[in-house]
């Protein structure tokens, strides 16, 4: 999961953002103060900053700086306030990667925000997260608590297919159709057989699900 560092000494604001990322499976740090804001870009080491240019004591401007002159190359995304002067020189003295001016929108942040981070990870590919799970859909890389899980292709395909249809209720008719392209459903006890199988290496306790539910008649539902 991406981290996110939001420097900002708006509550509201910084809340508000907070929110927002989470809700699009990124991780949150919520920061008010520059000094502050500066130790934990050194000592978490987030995917992107996120920061206002106008906060007392340490600015903005100084906490990109100081950044910089670390050698920390994390992405960063300046935010400043109508009037303020933020232009292409001031942008290359800090050396940050954007700027997006209050007030935004929330899809401009966010588009934003997925743009330097692809320009940050060119050769990343798309990845799917849950709990403690990450799924890279280029490589076909199930990653758990930072080592890999290895799944045959069919149970893979299960996985992608329940990720890419989170908190829906799926037919096991639906789910074999999809799945495994069977169009005569001539087994629905092989969806789930595998949906065991991901329970025993993705779940905290398999027989006590938390993510692949079981809907009694219906088939199940995956939340993530």
């Amino acid at each position: 999961m991406k981290s996110i560092l939001i420097i900002d000494d708006d509550d509201s604001l910084r809340d508000t953002i907070g929110l927002l990322l989470e809700n699009e499976g990124y991780r949150a740090i919520q920061v008010a103060d520059g000094k502050t804001g500066y130790e934990k870009a050194l000592t978490l080491k987030p995917s992107l900053i996120l920061i206002d240019l106008r906060m007392p004591g340490m600015s903005g401007v100084e906490v990109c700086k100081q950044l910089r002159q670390s050698r920390v190359q994390t992405p960063i995304i300046v935010m400043s306030a109508i009037g303020d002067e933020v232009d292409k020189v001031l942008l290359l003295e800090i050396a940050a990667d954007d700027y997006v001016v209050k007030p935004f929108g929330t899809r401009e942040l966010l588009a934003r925000i997925k743009a330097v981070l692809r320009r940050a990870s060119p050769d990343e590919g798309p990845t799917l997260c849950f709990s403690d799970t990450s799924v890279d859909l280029t490589r076909r890389i199930v990653m758990r608590r930072g080592e890999e899980v290895k799944f045959t292709p069919a149970e893979y395909n299960l996985l992608t297919f329940f990720l890419q249809n989170p908190d829906r209720a799926l037919t096991r008719e639906l789910i074999l159709n999809s799945v495994w392209g069977f169009q005569s459903f001539p087994n629905t006890r092989t969806v789930d057989v595998h949906v065991v199988r991901l329970r025993q290496k993705l779940e905290p306790e398999p027989n006590v699900p938390r993510h692949f539910l079981t809907l009694h008649g219906v088939g199940y539902r995956f939340l993530p």
